[in-house]
């Protein structure tokens, strides 16, 4: 059970039912997490507006959902890796990549630079190396396209924490997170 409200449609204010049906109308559904969000629909704003911006980048959608399960798993988000394995599948991954993606790795050269440097900038709060930013230019990444990396990952941690703070109910497949051996 969510430690936050999960906002329905029957207890949306009309505030928030105008922002489901927007999600409605382009998702197909309203996953539970921006239910969550919708305590403060200024929060959901928001995060829909960067969520619409940075999906309007360069970044392919795998590569997106490549950054999204290295992070989930790195910050054992369960609800997150279950949601971006479902949309990851959706987006071209096969089961061999996206496990590859929550150990970090991928089978894709350039795609494993970006998942690097997406773990580093969790795992040193931003302080990466001039080399890591080098390493990320010279697989073919311009400076915009990092940014954009950076911009993903920042969505990502906030997703994380909606869904860990909260433990808000999975409504994807649900997929275990892995533990350390």
């Amino acid at each position: 059970m969510s430690r936050i409200t999960t906002v329905t449609d029957e207890t949306a204010t009309p505030e928030q039912k105008a922002l489901f049906d927007a999600i409605q109308n382009q998702l197909g559904t309203v996953p539970n997490f921006l239910r969550v969000f919708a305590n403060s629909p200024e929060a959901l704003q928001a995060f829909l507006g960067l969520y619409h911006i940075a999906n309007s980048g360069s970044l392919d959608l795998a590569t997106r959902e490549r950054i999204a399960l290295t992070l989930a798993q790195q910050n054992e988000c369960e609800y997150c890796l279950s949601a971006h394995t479902t949309i990851g599948r959706q987006a071209g991954l096969n089961t061999e990549e996206i496990e590859s993606n929550r150990a970090g790795n991928s089978q894709d050269a350039k795609a494993f630079v970006a998942l690097k440097f997406s773990r580093a900038l969790v795992e040193h709060m931003g302080q990466v190396t001039t080399a890591e930013i080098n390493e990320m230019r010279d697989v073919g990444y311009n400076d915009g396209e990092i940014v954009e990396v950076i911009t993903h990952v920042g969505m990502n941690i906030l997703t994380n924490l909606i869904g860990k703070t909260s433990r808000v109910e999975i409504d994807f497949p649900k997929v275990e997170l892995q533990t350390a051996a």
